[in-house]
């Protein structure tokens, strides 16, 4: 697919102040979803947009979103607790990254922006939205929890965005989605944007119901995955995964480096092997305390963290820059999974690779995930007298982001301090 088109962003006219943050922002040409859908946005129509994952979706709503509050004022009896904007994201991390791409572009403009998400902040959150901000960003649940304590209202909103519209249903936000949008203006008050990776029956139902006559965007859909990542896979046996994997971490000196497993297990099992065989490896997780998640994130999006080992909880809703490798340590037994973790990689015209192992427990997956994506992975080989002995996990140091009451679990002495130590015979 090529990755930027003729279109450049000097050639939409846009407001100064936004032109100003997108050159600081280093965007010069549009990527096809921009140059398909910046157009008709700009113009005032609704748009619901598929395009794969890293190809500038959310640079595109933010355009669109920035220009129109600039052009078309706020109602003058429009309190400041009522947020001229609201956008939606499935995940704390996608609300995070979409506000952070925001101050870029938002600088010169003179509008706020306010996060809402859960986990922590709480009181920090209630006291910016309550102060009043332009441009609300956040997850379902926690707007929907400040909404109904009367922290704003949702009556003056002027565009609605909806990002990775397919995964609200995925992650069974749409009861919550359908709320709030019941509270938003009219669908023909507001300009509506919604973007997914696909527009399946049940997304282009959503689009219909609350958006105003939306034009359908598509780009490359037959496309299934990214085209400059190079697949490949390897078939070790269940006792070669972990060396092979270390194997190739060192061989490639791999950095930003996505590791997917299929288990939490399996994840917090491996980033103690990985660390004891001197790769700095950490394991997200759903049940990741959000702080913690936050500052994971951070290290490794500066490169501080050479591997990241998740599982599928990550596998959407995150952009991290330059990410080198992806692998399926486990294959994925949904093939869309497999499509969502190799798009963590070859973002934004980068190339990238995606290296899957084909071990017995999950080979079953592959003639589908095969089918799904249209063609045969390529097979690599490797010598197994190459791949180096491990030490084993309990030579692991101290975990990243272990505070004190992190670390390992406590003895069964120390979970239940009454009951009596059982005393080995010693035998002979």
């Amino acid at each position: 697919m090529q990755q930027f088109s003729d279109l450049s962003f000097t050639g939409l006219h846009l407001p100064e102040p936004v032109a100003r943050g997108i050159a600081d922002a280093g965007f010069e040409r549009c990527t096809p979803i921009q140059a398909q859908a910046l157009p008709r946005a700009l113009a005032g129509y609704d748009v619901a947009g598929q395009a794969q994952t890293g190809t500038g979706k959310t640079a595109a709503f933010l355009v669109a979103l920035f220009s129109h509050l600039l052009r078309y004022p706020a109602s003058p009896d429009r309190p400041a607790t009522s947020p001229r904007a609201l956008v939606l994201a499935p995940t704390r991390e996608l609300a995070i990254q979409i506000h952070r791409d925001a101050e870029i572009l938002v600088q010169y403009t003179g509008l706020s922006l306010g996060l809402a998400f859960g986990g922590v902040d709480y009181d920090k959150q209630r006291r910016t939205l309550a102060a009043g901000v332009d441009v609300l960003i956040g997850t379902p649940g926690r707007i929907i929890d400040f909404f109904r304590q009367h922290v704003f209202d949702l009556r003056h909103v002027q565009v609605m965005v909806l990002d990775e519209a397919d995964r609200m249903f995925d992650l069974g936000f749409i009861k919550d989605i359908r709320f709030l949008l019941r509270r938003l203006p009219a669908p023909e008050h507001r300009l509506n944007l919604l973007f997914s990776a696909t527009l399946s029956h049940r997304v282009l139902e959503l689009a219909y119901e609350h958006m105003n006559d939306p034009e359908l965007i598509r780009i490359e859909p037959e496309r299934i995955t990214a085209e400059r990542v190079r697949q490949v896979i390897y078939y070790p046996a269940m006792e070669e995964k972990a060396a092979l994997l270390v194997h190739l971490l060192r061989k490639d000196a791999a950095t930003r480096t996505l590791v997917f497993v299929n288990t939490k297990r399996l994840a917090e099992r491996l980033e103690r092997l990985l660390r004891a065989n001197g790769i700095v490896a950490s394991a997200m997780s759903g049940d990741v305390p959000q702080r913690k998640r936050m500052r994971m994130l951070r290290e490794f999006h500066e490169g501080k963290l050479a591997a990241l080992v998740a599982t599928d909880v990550a596998a959407r809703g995150l952009h991290i820059p330059d990410v080198s490798h992806v692998f399926n340590y486990d294959l994925p037994q949904d093939p869309e999974d497999y499509v969502h973790r190799i798009g963590r990689t070859a973002r934004a015209g980068a190339a990238g690779d995606a290296v899957s192992f084909g071990c017995e427990q999950y080979v079953v997956s592959l003639p589908d995930i095969e089918a799904f994506i249209g063609h045969r992975i390529p097979v690599g080989s490797f010598e197994p007298a190459e791949l180096p002995e491990l030490r084993p996990a309990h030579f692991a140091p101290r975990s990243f982001g272990d505070e004190e009451g992190d670390g390992p679990p406590p003895s069964r002495q120390q979970r239940e301090p009454g009951r009596p130590q059982r005393r080995r015979r010693r035998r002979g």
